[in-house]
């Protein structure tokens, strides 16, 4: 019997047999169509990530107090404070492969205009702060050096700060706000951002000279971090190299003592990320494959009963010349047939799934074409696994036997 009559054999028994043929594909359906979900979820959140991360500049150096390990003993506060004013100028004048640098202090308050106020942070940053996180001012001016140096009460704020402190659309350029007790002038307006992928609302910022926020807002002399950008993607770890010579001369150690600070690139930070998100795609692919696997299961289990039912038959035609290949090549056609049908509609319910979530989660998804392919050629392999023992026991039965079964 050639494939093409055993094809037709195949597809008149699934049709006999309508309703179970489709609750069969279902566990297949619903399988493939949540790995390409969950697959979908993964790539797309690790996309955004990486957008997200190429937006604030990755080349961008971040340059923390305290040693990164301390052999799990909690650090005090006098770690906490080993970045000072002097670090930031030294590097500024001894680095040669950065390209921006600035100090980073930050507090968290209410801010207050007439009877509308919001909670908020100040953050203490030099003008160069906008060239190293790739923002720009779009009213008003960002501060001056000359601003820094005098401690200026000055402020450059974001949209979320501008539609609350002034929901009548007023113009908030030139108007004195206060910061807690402390009364700021706001000189210009951030460019809109959104929210990130963590769900942080990065228009919820406000900037300030960053002697402003140590001397009239927290009263410290020393820094809560440093940010900076390398001239060139390619030269960061040059300049985190660089930058570490220049910390560890101003703070005075020795070869054998670690560094009292820590440094970060955004590199780094995305290697890691990316990492975690691709394990984390892994585990909501394998989470969503045990389905395939109930489906599978659920195909053995739909032609055994199906060898069963059709044992006479079977007889039948092997006492009239089908071969055992013959009868075992019929009954596998037809686990694939189910199995591919099931994953072909799995791939449109899939398609559909990713479609919906984007439109009401508005969650970054991305359905790549080799999670099709591997959906589809999975699910040709569990109709051949699974539909391999019940063919092989039709094509094992004896013919005699078979015609006598009631």
């Amino acid at each position: 019997m050639n494939i093409k009559n055993l094809l037709k054999v195949a597809l008149k028994a699934l049709n006999n047999n309508k309703m179970r043929c489709f609750l069969t594909m279902l566990g297949v359906i619903i399988g493939v169509g949540a790995v390409i979900a969950m697959l979908a979820i993964g790539q797309g959140s690790k996309n955004s990530i990486k957008a997200q991360i190429s937006e604030m500049g990755s080349n961008m150096i971040m340059i923390f107090p305290g040693a990164e390990n301390r052999g799990g003993v909690r650090q005090s506060s006098d770690d906490m404070q080993t970045l000072k004013p002097a670090d930031y100028e030294a590097i500024v004048n001894q680095a040669t492969t950065v390209a921006h640098v600035t100090p980073t202090v930050s507090s968290s308050g209410q801010w207050i205009n007439g009877n509308n106020n919001y909670p908020s942070q100040l953050q203490g940053v030099n003008s160069q702060y906008l060239d190293i996180r790739q923002r720009k001012v779009t009213e008003g001016e960002m501060f001056t050096e000359d601003d820094v140096k005098r401690a200026a009460k000055v402020t450059v704020i974001g949209k979320t700060l501008v539609d609350n402190l002034f929901p009548d659309g007023t113009d908030p350029v030139g108007k004195v706000v206060r910061f807690g007790s402390i009364p700021m002038t706001i000189i210009g307006v951030l460019d809109e951002k959104g929210y990130n992928t963590m769900g942080q609302d990065q228009d919820n910022i406000a900037l300030a000279p960053y002697t402003t926020v140590m001397k009239r807002v927290l009263a410290t002399d020393y820094l809560q971090g440093i940010q900076a950008s390398a001239v060139d993607e390619e030269e960061t770890q040059r300049t985190i190299a660089e930058i570490t010579d220049i910390l560890r001369t101003q703070h005075k150690l020795k070869d054998t003592d670690v560094d009292n600070f820590t440094i970060r690139s955004m590199q780094e930070l995305a290697e890691m990320i990316s990492s975690t998100s691709a394990m984390m795609t892994v585990l909501l692919a394998a989470v969503a494959g045990i389905s395939l696997l109930v489906g599978g299961i659920g195909i053995m289990n739909i032609m055994i009963v199906s060898v069963t039912e059709r044992t006479r038959e079977i007889g039948l035609r092997m006492s009239i010349g089908a071969r055992g290949k013959d009868i075992m090549m019929q009954f596998l056609i037809e686990a694939v047939i189910i199995s591919v049908t099931g994953g072909i509609l799995g791939i449109l319910l899939g398609a559909f799934a990713t479609w919906m979530i984007k439109a009401i989660a508005n969650w970054p998804v991305m359905i790549e074409a080799s999670s099709v392919v591997l959906s589809f050629v999975v699910c040709t392999i569990i109709g051949i696994i699974f539909g391999f023992y019940p063919a092989a026991k039709a094509s094992n039965l004896d013919p005699i036997e078979a015609i006598r079964y009631e």
